[in-house]
């Protein structure tokens, strides 16, 4: 029985414990004659003129872990600024009823008409009720198992909060993925007292139960970050990460989370196996810097291109595991 199918009523499965071997098995395919468009399409709706760094984090981290293409969409007043810094990706402008702000229906409508796989919707974006509006228009749109997925995260998630009931627009499947303080918001828009909960940062089995029960009511997978993130699903698989590093408590580092996330989304990767695959190599990236640098120090931009390569250990050990031979840099034959 997968995360993907639920257990008998009234059962709950023990969370699993993420380690690079079960991660491995998550990992997406790469046929040799695959193409960029083989890979996926990813849209991230993110970034300011405040915050850029987020958008540009978001979009590295997609490549690096996989994603074949990476669009940026942005207010059309700040496309040059953008498209001189995401190299490799490309931008999208969306209209503006003023400089550096949204017209939401216009701007929902290019969205939705721009082909993708997979969303990113939220990092950096400025506050204002057309983005709030937008955020809602996009997370409202879509329908049944051909709807494409999302990753929603900071002001994404900050917006849904300020609406009581706000699961009950969102039509997509996603990936939520809140620190302690974005949960407790959502909770407290679904009348969950903050006491409610316990400790979402020191108390494990609190936060395992917490994020468990959101997941259900929400009807989505939520990703409850912090030491031992917690993954969990709607039908209450829940998986708990291994990695408590305080290197990564700086800004930024959700950002290639959620762009790691929502690249193996992009992938092909349902939303549970893509949200625990994502939280594992984002844990393996912070100790490989934690590794050189010691507890502090670590900057978000280190991150990328250490997803690439925990993505390509986790690839050689399964390989390994599974008695092929590997050729190159560590690609199975066969």
């Amino acid at each position: 029985m997968t995360a993907e199918h639920p257990d008998p009523a009234g059962v709950e499965r023990p969370a699993e414990r993420l380690d690079d071997r079960s991660a491995g098995l998550l990992l997406p395919g790469r046929p040799m004659r695959g193409h960029k468009g083989t890979f996926g399409k990813l849209l991230v709706v993110a970034g300011s003129l405040d915050y850029a760094g987020a958008a540009f984090l978001v979009c590295q981290a997609a490549g690096r872990v996989g994603a074949g293409l990476v669009t940026l969409a942005v207010p059309e007043s700040l496309q040059p600024l953008f498209a001189a810094k995401v190299v490799e990706a490309t931008t999208l402008a969306l209209a503006e009823d003023d400089v550096e702000e949204v017209d939401p229906e216009p701007a929902l409508a290019r969205i939705l008409d721009h082909e993708h796989d997979a969303l990113v919707v939220g990092p950096g974006l400025r506050p204002s009720l057309a983005v709030a509006a937008l955020i809602r228009g996009i997370l409202a749109a879509g329908t049944g198992d051909d709807a494409s997925p999302a990753v929603v995260d900071a002001e994404a998630l900050r917006s849904l909060a300020a609406e009581d009931g706000w699961w009950e627009g969102v039509a997509r499947p996603c990936v939520l993925t809140p620190h302690a303080g974005e949960f407790r918001r959502l909770r407290a828009a679904a009348g969950v007292e903050p006491e409610a909960d316990g400790d979402l940062v020191g108390d494990d089995a609190a936060r395992l139960a917490a994020a468990r029960d959101a997941a259900g009511a929400w009807g989505q997978v939520v990703v409850l970050k912090g030491a031992h993130t917690v993954i969990a699903a709607p039908d209450g698989s829940a998986a708990v990460s291994t990695f408590e590093n305080p290197a990564l408590a700086t800004g930024g580092t959700g950002d290639v989370l959620a762009g790691t996330i929502g690249g193996l989304l992009a992938q092909g990767l349902r939303p549970y196996a893509a949200a625990r695959l994502g939280v594992h190599l984002h844990g393996m990236a912070g100790e490989a810097v934690r590794h050189r640098m010691g507890d502090a120090g670590l900057l978000a931009g280190d991150l990328p291109v250490e997803i690439a390569r925990a993505r390509h250990r986790l690839a050689v050990d399964a390989a390994r595991r599974a008695g092929g031979a590997t050729l190159g840099f560590g690609t199975p034959a066969g």
